[in-house]
């Protein structure tokens, strides 16, 4: 029986704690796919996960990690043979199930995505839960309208982090011009080397307003943040822009009202990635593939190892990290450590 390791959550009355100990395949979830994880990544979920917060946890002992990529290992899916690259991202994995802070995972195949051409575990961690809800924004957006001839940039909220900095590269590398909201003016560099043609600073939209209509100035939204901030902002959108809403960072109450509907008529749009279909999933990490700059994507990640993330878990949380953390795990197996 195989023995791997794996970063393990005990339930106290404070934090969970943490443990790194050695289990054997018999302690797995049931499934019909096992992967050898080779990467993970740490998002603002993880981090609130390893300090206890939010009861996104239910059940202990835990091993979270909210997606994971890595190789086949055994299958009995009809899709999936050992040897297959893949990436996991959603289904509550991390949450409701063990997810991959740890060598091996075994899941439903139902919930495998292959590595797409162009992308090996590595990068496709690079790209993370963060970069396919961004994904998600961005054709969720071009469905309700938005097209790169729009007048006026699109904003992307909360750009220093993992999603909005995808969200910056994406819509720059498609054409669009980007502006990017940021508390954190040092990275005004970093966030015009994805592509932010424009750099807002966050107190432009942190404060709140009695104007429920103010000028126009976005074609649309990527928002990762909530709370004030988006609501600030529906007040800013052109007539019938939209704004793809993937994050609660900044609170889950909205202020706001309902003039920007009816009046501008603009389109809130929630972005789920969690459940999201099968087959948008797959367009999405098709899309990635062929849409993200590579170079600039290696340039925004961090590699780090299992044993550093419960140090960094007070960090994320506290806006300390900027862009992508790639969790490796096993980066050896199967040529994950990255192209």
């Amino acid at each position: 029986m195989a023995e791997f390791e794996a970063l393990v959550l005990h339930e106290t009355a404070d934090k969970p704690e943490v443990r790194f100990e050695w289990l054997s395949d018999e302690a797995l979830p049931p499934g019909d796919v096992t992967v050898r994880v080779t990467h993970s990544t740490l998002n603002y979920k993880d981090g609130m996960i390893l300090n206890g917060l939010g009861r996104l946890v239910r059940s202990y002992p835990h091993v979270p990690g909210v997606d994971f990529a890595g190789i086949v290992e055994a299958s009995d899916h009809a899709d999936f043979a050992p040897g297959d690259a893949v990436v996991l991202t959603g289904w509550r994995v991390g949450e409701n199930r063990w997810g991959g802070y740890a060598e091996r995972a075994r899941v439903p195949g139902d919930w495998l995505v292959p590595v797409p051409p162009g992308l090996d575990p590595a990068r496709a961690m690079a790209i993370g839960t963060a970069g396919l809800t961004a994904m998600l924004a961005v054709m969720t957006l071009e469905r309700h309208g938005l097209t790169n001839e729009a007048e006026g940039p699109v904003l992307v909220t909360g750009a220093a982090g993992g999603l909005g900095g995808i969200a910056v590269m994406l819509l720059a590398r498609l054409g669009y011009s980007v502006a990017a909201l940021t508390g954190r003016p040092e990275t005004e560099d970093y966030l015009r080397r994805l592509g932010a043609a424009e750099i807002v600073p966050r107190a432009e939209l942190a404060e709140p307003t009695k104007r429920p209509l103010e000028t126009e100035r976005w074609a649309g939204a990527v928002d990762a943040v909530g709370g004030p901030v988006l609501a600030r902002l529906l007040g800013q959108l052109r007539y019938r822009a939209s704004v793809a809403a993937c994050g609660n960072a900044g609170g889950v109450e909205l202020p706001a009202n309902v003039l920007p509907f009816l009046l501008r008529g603009v389109n809130l749009l929630g972005i789920d990635s969690v459940l999201c279909p099968l087959a948008e999933r797959r367009e999405a990490w098709r899309r990635l593939a062929l849409s993200l700059p590579l170079d600039s994507l290696d340039a925004m990640t961090t590699k780090v190892g299992l044993r550093e993330l419960p140090a960094l878990a007070d960090s994320i949380l506290a806006g300390g990290v900027q862009g992508r953390v790639v969790v490796e795990i096993a980066p050896g197996v199967g040529g994950g450590a990255g192209a």
